[in-house]
């Protein structure tokens, strides 16, 4: 009974960990360099990142938990969803330092348009295993949504400077 409750919160944290590295890596440019950037009215305010995000990586941290279970542990079952699963957090985790630390536009969006997939990828695999798993990401997957169109958005109204060339 206490190695499953050390497993359900192991999972369920997990995904905080790269959000929590990310934010201390990248906090400082927000202020500096993202304030400064053409964003859409629709664009939501600062303040509500840090709670979508927290109540995000809690529902998929915790279906991940709920897949490795289902599917006893690390099985070879377990290695496509789980994998899959896996390399959308890494992508997830990679976007912030690409966008916030290197403020490269392009390659945030071509990050995050992978992320898309996989995350889709891995709420698909998932349905099959455990329907509750699956629907624990949707929020993630309509976040994401918002977020590859706010992607979009930054990066065709930010053009990036060339060096030498000031305006």
């Amino acid at each position: 009974q206490g190695r499953m409750w050390a497993h359900t919160v192991g999972f369920t944290v997990l995904p905080h960990v790269g959000g929590f590295l990310g934010w201390i890596i990248n906090r400082k440019e927000i202020p500096v360099w993202y304030e400064k950037l053409k964003k859409p009215s629709w664009c939501p305010p600062r303040k509500i990142f840090p709670v979508a995000w927290t109540v995000l990586y809690t529902g998929m941290g915790y279906a991940s938990y709920l897949i490795w279970n289902d599917l006893g542990g690390c099985s070879s079952k377990a290695i496509i969803p789980l994998g899959l699963y896996g390399a959308q957090l890494a992508l997830n985790w990679a976007w912030p330092p690409l966008f916030f630390g290197g403020h490269n536009l392009k390659m945030a969006l071509i990050d995050i348009l992978c992320l898309d997939s996989l995350a889709i990828g891995t709420m698909c695999s998932w349905y099959r295993i455990n329907k509750i798993a699956a629907l624990l990401m949707v929020p993630y997957l309509g976040w994401l949504a918002m977020a590859t169109c706010l992607t979009i958005r930054i990066w065709k109204d930010n053009p990036e400077q060339k060096p030498g060339k000031s305006e």
